[in-house]
């Protein structure tokens, strides 16, 4: 087996609980959020949402493990994994899903093989076919 180095998210990034941020996030590494984002957040690497976590905006990842809460959209695109502890409020986008018992979710969920530039490609591939028929 093959074992994965991944060097561009070598960096990892730590908001830490009772630390509040307002505006947008973008980074090519790792992030952890155990305090409060108020704005949207892109990276190429695993967002991790602790369970004092709270984000208010939309997340585009390429994994994500949410035990906090999540008011927005978020698109990943491999693995979402939300815990029992998580609550999410908005659409998720993602190839592959995993939920344990007691994850609140509420909204949209759309899975695709093909979540490209954070799940935007399913909106736009489908918007042809209706503009077509």
């Amino acid at each position: 087996m093959a074992k994965y180095n991944e060097t561009e998210t070598a960096a990892i990034n730590l908001i830490s609980n009772g630390t509040d941020i307002t505006g947008d996030i973008k980074s090519t590494g790792d992030i952890r959020i155990d305090g409060t984002l108020s704005g949207n957040l892109s990276t190429k690497g695993k967002v991790v949402i602790g369970p004092t976590g709270k984000v208010k905006g939309e997340i585009i990842c390429k994994n994500s493990e949410v035990s906090g809460s999540i008011e927005g959209k978020i698109c990943v695109n491999q693995l979402l994994i939300l815990k029992a502890s998580s609550k999410i409020l908005g659409d998720i986008a993602t190839s592959k899903l995993s939920i344990e018992p007691g994850a609140l979710f509420s909204g949209n969920c759309k899975m695709s093989e093909n979540v490209n530039n954070g799940g935007a490609g399913i909106a736009k591939e489908k918007e042809p076919d209706r503009v077509g028929k």
